[in-house]
């Protein structure tokens, strides 16, 4: 079972892959501003119990965190404690969580090596993003290491440091400003996932895809069954 929880709302774009981003285009079309942080009405989500007393979501239940903010922004410093502590409480449950904002993992989280349960990935769209951000996320005490490249807006050579990741996730952008994504951009970080067998997936082509030199615009409903199809080896 797989539950999406945003225990707060709102972030600020930290760098070039959040141009375009889709929790600015959603509060935008409502009127309310992405650059307020606030707790959210699900904050507790996860230790919730039915009137036997019964946690809500059951033992096995995968917690998706934050896809509306950033579990390290600054704002939620004073909050992130408590969600810690539900982690620790629900230790039979998953919880993931993305972020580009990995120089902020350690001083918000200081006893890493004690959640088996937090998967952190980071997220890098371009070459100088993986430069900057990845040899800070690979020296972090973290038991699994994935490496997000969405949206990839360039061809990103992991060399320096594919063999300390565990797995690379690809996708493209949505929304009508989506940049293009080259197929050859993910064609390449397959071979390079394959060449050092690091688990690799193509998740979501995003709305512009450029394949053998063709445009492809892809309806919203089917950009991640189109990215499942692209490779046989993946997932």
């Amino acid at each position: 079972m797989e539950v999406t929880y945003n225990c707060w709302h709102g972030c600020h774009k930290k760098s070039e892959g959040c141009a375009h981003c889709y929790v600015y285009r959603r509060d935008e079309s409502i009127g309310k501003d992405a650059n307020i942080v606030y707790k959210t009405a699900n904050f507790n989500l996860p230790i919730r119990k039915d009137r036997h007393g019964a946690y809500k979501y059951p033992s096995g239940t995968v917690f998706m965190m934050c896809f509306s903010s950033d579990f390290f922004i600054e704002e939620a410093d004073e909050w992130r404690k408590e969600v810690l502590s539900f982690i620790k409480e629900r230790n039979d449950c998953l919880f993931y969580c993305i972020t580009k904002r990995p120089e902020r993992i350690e001083e918000c989280i200081f006893d890493l090596e004690s959640y088996d349960n937090l998967i952190i990935c980071c997220t890098m769209e371009n070459q100088k993003r993986f430069d900057e951000r990845a040899p800070i996320y690979l020296s972090l005490p973290l038991k699994q290491k994935e490496v997000m490249i969405e949206p990839m807006l360039e061809r990103i050579d992991m060399s320096a440091y594919i063999d300390r990741i565990d797995r690379v996730a690809v996708g493209g952008e949505s929304g009508d400003e989506a940049r293009v994504l080259d197929f050859e951009w993910v064609k390449d970080i397959r071979e390079q996932c394959k060449k050092a067998q690091v688990a690799f997936s193509f998740h979501q082509t995003g709305a512009r895809i450029l394949v053998n030199g063709k445009l492809y615009e892809i309806p919203r409903n089917k950009q991640h069954s189109q990215a499942k199809k692209a490779f046989k080896d993946q997932y």
